[in-house]
């Protein structure tokens, strides 16, 4: 085992994948000779040359064009955006031609892309490299999306994620890079589309993702002492969900509540919710509960920037309401 931070862990992972395959590639502003914008390509273009580490110009669409153009051609492209929030500027690319082309095409085309960064609500980085683009790129066809969590599933996902044929948007949270944890020496991959079970229990379901993780781990040491007994699962796949685990869960605990740094309206947790309610409504025992950030730009001040996401405290209370019905 070898103790690992998430940014070194997706690094490895990158690794792996380009000394095995040489069709990966990697592209983005600053991700050659300055090694990326959280180092997570540190090194990679003296092994690797400037063709396969492409230094691009401050162009989000263009290069963000550019990498479609070469998955279609068969090579594997990773484009990096320096944080999310400005792959809104690539929006056209990544839903007409990323998501849509291979169906367009009559399925002549393939697009096997990764496009991945930083984002989320970090510390008083301001409410435009504040985004959460998840609530964006859901509803867009032909796209897949997956978060991680922990050091262990960013390496495996982003080598699962090299190795599909879809295009797939790869969410990294800014404030969990430094997060460490033990990893084989071996290599392993993580799927795609399956939800992890965190923790075992029976009297709640919480289904969360990405940081907020974090924060309902840390709540549950409350609530374990306070002789409460929830069920954790990190969903990992935002698109598709994977309906078994979670079906299998609410099935046993009968009651749900979702945690997500997304915001409320048109986010993630109101189309899992959605999604509950359509499979799973006859084994409900209480309303499904979802916390989510508040439909504001994220302020810059440190207080107000706190009070607009969801926090351990709101997390224990929320489960201690539902867990009365």
């Amino acid at each position: 085992m070898a103790e690992l931070l998430l940014f070194e862990a997706l690094r490895e992972g990158l690794q792996e994948e380009m000394d095995q395959d040489p069709r990966v590639l990697i592209m983005g502003e600053d991700v050659g000779h300055y090694g990326g914008s959280y180092k997570v390509t540190k090194g990679f273009s003296d092994k690797y040359g400037d063709l396969r580490l492409l230094d691009t110009p401050i162009a989000e669409n263009s290069f963000t064009g550019m990498g479609i153009g070469a998955a279609m051609t068969g090579l594997r492209p990773v484009v990096e955006g320096m944080n999310m929030g400005f792959l809104l500027l690539a929006f056209n690319q990544i839903a007409n031609n990323a998501g849509m082309l291979h169906y367009t095409s009559g399925g002549n085309f393939t697009i096997p892309i990764v496009i991945r960064g930083p984002g989320g609500v970090g510390r008083q980085l301001g409410a435009e490299h504040s985004q959460r683009l998840e609530s964006y790129f859901q509803s867009v066809p032909g796209l897949q999306m997956v978060t991680c969590s922990t050091p262990y599933n960013a390496k495996g996902l982003i080598k699962s994620a090299i190795r599909t044929e879809n295009p797939v948007i790869f969410f990294e949270h800014v404030l969990l890079y430094n997060l460490k944890q033990d990893l084989p020496e071996s290599e392993f991959v993580v799927c795609l589309e399956e939800a992890e079970l965190v923790r075992p229990g029976k009297d709640i379901t919480i289904l969360t993702y990405s940081r907020m993780r974090h924060h309902v781990l840390q709540a549950t040491k409350n609530l374990v002492y306070n002789k409460y007994d929830p069920e954790i699962i990190d969903i990992i796949s935002l698109k598709p969900f994977d309906l078994a685990t979670i079906g299998a869960s609410v099935c046993k605990t009968h009651k749900v509540l979702i945690i997500e740094e997304c915001m409320r309206t048109g986010g993630i947790g109101a189309t899992l919710r959605a999604s509950i309610m359509e499979y799973f409504f006859d084994y409900l025992d209480a309303p499904i509960v979802c916390l989510s950030s508040q439909d504001v730009p994220t302020p810059y001040s440190g207080p107000l920037e706190e009070l607009t996401v969801i926090q351990p405290s709101q997390i224990i209370k929320a489960v201690e309401q539902i867990c009365e019905y």
